[in-house]
């Protein structure tokens, strides 16, 4: 069903009330929209090739691999790829590694992104065995793909600007610090790192 804008409202709510200043901020800025991509395999793909790249160049990259590999992209179709093809789209050497590292997974049933364990941690645990996707990438892989509402990604730069303003901190809190701050908020937490997302460049607050 995914983390849908209800959902995220109804989790936001149940957290204002343990958290005056997170209701204060919602009646300024109002509820987030959902932030919803599609489950599988792609979306991890895509979480590599958007690695420390603009949005722009990063859909340029993607195009380009389509018209390579076909639409899906299939992880066969990566592996059979020559490495100079791959270059040629903008795919440089440590990003097929990691690519490859996705296929490869995928293709010999080792990772099965339709059956990942339920419990976050474990789940966390099977995704960061890909190359190149960190707790981070598999955090924001959880949230908005598979629409898990308790993901608290801590080590975000705008959730910890965006809970310091939140809640008139006088410092940006550390990862150490945001995580801890958090954890009254079980089960709720995912609602609240869209919501400190969704503050962090507003003006109202």
């Amino acid at each position: 069903m995914g983390l849908t804008a209800e959902r995220i409202a109804q989790g936001l709510d149940a957290i204002a009330l343990r958290e005056p200043a997170i209701g204060r901020a919602i009646a300024r800025v109002g509820y987030p929209e959902a932030r919803i991509r599609a489950r599988g395999y792609a979306t991890l793909l895509r979480t590599i090739v958007g690695q420390q790249v603009s949005v722009a160049a990063a859909a340029s990259v993607w195009a380009k691999l389509q018209a390579l590999l076909g639409e899906d992209m299939a992880p066969g179709a990566v592996l059979a790829a020559e490495p100079e093809a791959l270059r040629a789209c903008g795919l440089s050497r440590q990003k097929q590694s990691y690519a490859r590292s996705l296929c490869e997974l995928i293709a010999s049933g080792e990772l099965d992104l339709d059956t990942l364990p339920a419990d976050d941690e474990a789940a966390i645990a099977h995704l960061i065995r890909i190359k190149g996707i960190g707790r981070w990438s598999a955090e924001i892989y959880l949230l908005f793909a598979e629409g898990r509402p308790d993901i608290w990604p801590a080590g975000d730069l705008a959730v910890q600007i965006g809970l310091g303003k939140l809640l008139a901190l006088p410092e940006r809190p550390s990862e150490k610090v945001t995580r801890e701050m958090a954890e009254d908020w079980r089960p709720h937490r995912g609602a609240a790192a869209i919501f400190t997302w969704h503050c962090y460049n507003n003006a109202a607050l």
